[in-house]
């Protein structure tokens, strides 16, 4: 089980009672069809927002519950808790990535029209950052939005993008302009039925097979001025305040999916049998098993810290670079170990340990590769 933590109280427990009740009635029965269809049914997205499970921080002046990111916390925990790497990765986008960027950056007008509407799961929103030719790098971005008239207008490709196929709002991270590095780049609303957007193919994955992941395309597509957040030009700024928050919502997804892992394989250790008794009560089995628990009790303590900071704005993009760097390479770390417990069933996806150890691979990747949360890190020293 989750362990109880004291940075939640009565209120997040009875959340996290719901979040279960709707895991267990709307996604447990449905995930093997979403997983071989390599995508979540769009209803899931208006019975989550029914169920008040998406952008629960959006004020209720737009629609939402008004809570803080501890509410999106319990939210992505229990989701990542329960082994359903896929719904869990596009909530996150959705939720805890995109709402943010609305909230912060857009007008009053786009707020009223947008945020109402990712709070009940009516419209799905998708970030398009990534580029063939452009990941960890946004300074390598060649998505350009042209103004031409009263607005822009909107041309270039985007890749391994979450939602990519039921969004029906993009926020797309273009050049507006021909400053150097990152200096020309705005955020621009890209709505999905706009001439010459068009989707490309799900992209076949490793891991999360029922994480909707495309290629996207922009062919000329106008765009009104009112579509940029915020200021032209203030993208980057923008993704670097926003960034802590994708960062530890990956980390809080990732350390709960370690915990998963660690549980089921405790829980195998004792019914499997070698040479006469359970493989738990080798010592071997007992010592890695104990240096895994270490590994999440010192995560876990990590994390909490900083959901309350985060809760109180004062969450660094060093300690969300530490939470991130740290919980994703455990939790690669502790998934291998703990499939190797299970032998040869192990390595079998009808196996919930099979599917934990390809789900994970990813988290090391988006959101800013281990790599780049080094580098991160290593500034500050």
């Amino acid at each position: 089980m989750l362990p109880h933590r004291e940075v939640y109280d009565s209120e997040h427990a009875l959340l996290r009672e719901a979040v279960r009740a709707f895991i267990a009635a709307e996604v447990a029965p449905n995930f093997p069809r979403w997983e071989s269809e390599g995508i979540v049914d769009r209803g899931f997205w208006l019975k989550a927002g029914a169920a008040g499970l998406l952008c629960p921080q959006v004020p209720e002046a737009y629609g939402g519950a008004g809570g803080t990111f501890r509410h999106h916390a319990v939210i992505t925990e229990e989701l990542a808790y329960s082994g359903f790497g896929g719904p869990q990765g596009n909530v996150q986008v959705h939720s805890d990535v995109c709402s943010g960027y609305v909230l912060h950056y857009g007008s009053e007008e786009l707020k009223q029209r947008w945020l109402p509407r990712m709070v009940s799961g009516e419209t799905v929103c998708a970030v398009a950052m990534t580029e063939p030719g452009a990941g960890s790098d946004l300074q390598g971005i060649r998505t350009r939005a042209v103004p031409r008239g009263d607005g822009y207008v909107v041309s270039g490709q985007k890749t391994f993008i979450s939602n990519g196929q039921n969004a029906g709002l993009v926020i797309v991270v273009a050049r507006t302009n021909d400053a150097p590095g990152a200096k020309g780049l705005s955020l621009v609303l890209v709505e999905a039925d706009r001439p010459g957007f068009r989707r490309g193919r799900k992209l076949d994955k490793l891991g999360q097979l029922s994480g909707d992941t495309s290629e996207l395309f922009f062919d000329e597509v106008a765009v009104p001025a009112a579509n940029v957040l915020g200021a032209e030009g203030g993208g980057f700024a923008a993704l670097m305040t926003e960034l802590p928050q994708e960062r530890l919502t990956i980390a809080v997804g990732s350390i709960a999916a370690a915990q998963r892992a660690f549980d089921l394989t405790c829980e195998y250790v004792r019914q499997r049998k070698a040479f006469g008794k359970a493989i738990g009560e080798f010592q071997n089995t007992r010592f890695k098993l104990a240096d895994l628990k270490a590994d999440l009790s010192v995560g876990w303590a990590f994390v909490d810290q900083c959901l309350e900071r985060h809760d109180r704005r004062a969450l660094s993009a060093h300690d969300a670079s530490v939470a991130k760097l740290w919980c994703t390479e455990m939790q690669g770390r502790v998934v291998d170990q703990c499939l190797q417990f299970f032998g040869g069933y192990g390595f079998m996806r009808e196996y919930e340990i099979c599917r934990l150890y390809a789900d994970a691979r990813v988290q090391r990747i988006y959101g800013g590769t281990s790599e780049i949360m080094r580098e991160l890190i290593a500034r500050s020293l």
